[in-house]
């Protein structure tokens, strides 16, 4: 990538907070910080056209697909949230009115005419919600009920839009990987055998019923999590005091079926492995989705009842010419959820591509990154807006 040039960039604006929910110098006086960087190769020192990738929680300029895509020509920008690094906090309506800021920057102040939103796996489910709200605001208020005037920020509109192996709510993927054995929030060794995916008595192949079974004790986890937040929110609240918040842990979320039995919702993925490692580790391990999250955080992303942030509905909103791009041995985003996201769309100019033997983050693939990169290259330039 010696041919690429690395650009910092950094944006700031007004905010006012109840209180601080990050830590350092974001947020804690007046004003939040976020920060980027812009790729661009050195045979091509300008353009037109920006491709911004964002995620609600994590930073992507090391990911091989952005490097990639601008290495084949294009201007990119890895855009960070108030949150990278850590989602404890984490607001998915804040994580919208963050992006505004950095097409508003990459529009107004970086002279940029065209801005497709590239939504990388969990940043599919935030560049739906974000364009759904630029195309049709509407939201004035967190699912907790706190102020955040979405509709009123004047989001502008992305010229297309791209979801990339992507889910479509962290919300119901986590509900899918929640270990329903656990029977006590406050002790995970108290586990139900019957349930248990890696100590417990049911082995892969699983029968229909026993995943049907399955399914239902995860929501029925997922429900009594919610419902402890919205208690201790509620409790909280009564209270009138100074102690608004509350940080709990959520033990046990990597075991979703389909990671040790290949034969639910197939592709070429690997058995008895996933993105993160061995799936047995990850349950348990310190970088869980939803491991650590306040009562606010919670109800936001990854409350499947009270996210905003749901692919299958914001959808519904989004008119302008949308790719989605299926990784065929994703080991990550489960392989029904980009065909459903792009079943739900509303634009009339959509695509579908499958990319065969890609896993998550083309690891140890160069031949696929290219495949991809051709794949997406050419459905930009194919619409005038490289």
């Amino acid at each position: 990538m010696h041919d690429l040039v690395f650009d910092w960039k950094h944006i700031a604006f007004a905010a006012s907070r109840g209180f601080t929910e990050t830590y350092g110098f974001n947020g804690s006086q007046g004003v939040t910080n976020l920060e980027g960087v812009l790729l661009r190769p050195k045979s091509h020192p300008s353009s037109k056209t920006l491709l911004v990738f964002m995620h609600p929680a994590s930073t992507l300029q090391l990911l091989p697909f952005p490097r990639s895509m601008a290495a084949a020509g294009f201007h990119v920008l890895c855009a960070g949230s108030r949150y990278q690094r850590n989602d404890t906090a984490l607001i998915m309506e804040n994580v919208v009115i963050d992006l505004g800021a950095w097409i508003r920057a990459a529009r107004e102040d970086w002279g940029y005419d065209k801005v497709l939103l590239c939504g990388w796996s969990g940043g599919g489910s935030l560049t739906m919600l974000y364009q759904s709200q630029a195309e049709n605001p509407t939201l004035t208020e967190t699912p907790a009920g706190d102020p955040v005037d979405v509709k009123g920020a004047s989001l502008i509109p992305a010229d297309a839009v791209m979801n990339l192996a992507a889910h479509s709510s962290r919300a119901l993927l986590l509900t899918e990987w929640l270990d329903a054995s656990v029977l006590d929030e406050n002790n995970p060794d108290a586990r139900d055998p019957e349930l248990d995916l890696y100590c417990g008595n049911v082995k892969p192949p699983y029968s229909e019923e026993f995943v049907s079974r399955y399914r239902q004790a995860q929501q029925e986890r997922m429900g009594r999590i919610t419902t402890r937040a919205l208690e201790t929110l509620d409790m909280l609240r009564r209270r009138g005091g100074r102690e608004v918040e509350r940080v709990f842990v959520t033990h046990r979320t990597m075991a979703d079926p389909r990671f040790l039995d290949p034969t639910i919702d197939p592709n070429n993925r690997k058995p008895g492995w996933s993105y993160l490692g061995e799936p047995e580790t990850v349950n348990s391990g310190p970088v869980g989705l939803g491991r650590i999250a306040t009562l606010r955080s919670w109800l936001s992303q990854w409350s499947l009842e009270h996210t905003r942030a749901n692919s299958l509905v914001t959808a519904r909103e989004v008119t302008v010419p949308f790719l989605a791009l299926e990784c065929g041995a994703d080991d990550a985003v489960p392989q029904p959820h980009t065909r459903q996201i792009f079943d739900a769309v509303k634009s009339e100019d959509r695509e579908f591509r499958l990319i065969e033997a890609a896993n998550h983050y083309f690891v140890n693939q160069p031949n696929e990154l290219a495949l991809a990169t051709t794949t997406v290259s050419e459905w930009i330039k194919a619409r005038g807006l490289d």
